[in-house]
């Protein structure tokens, strides 16, 4: 799955303009290395993005297309 639409599923950030303009800024990181919106998440990868002065650290425990709200959770756990 792209990482923006993962983003958007998983809630992180709320829509995927918002996390496709995050990426393009640099703000948004897998792995360590800068991650561009098109990039394939996979479970287990590390994504840290950073809102003004936080930064949110993450990693992926699984990717699935469409998730409802109270599901979200199962999705990442926080680093």
């Amino acid at each position: 799955m792209r990482l923006d639409k993962f983003l958007k599923v998983s809630r992180l950030i709320k829509r995927r303009t918002v996390a496709n303009e995050a990426c393009d800024a640099g703000r948004v990181t897998v792995n360590d290395k800068p991650a561009k919106a098109s990039l394939s998440v996979k479970q287990g990868d590390i994504i840290e993005i950073q809102f003004g002065t936080r930064t949110v650290k993450v990693e992926v425990l699984d990717v699935q297309e469409t998730v409802k709200k109270d599901e979200v959770k199962e999705l990442y756990r926080y680093l």
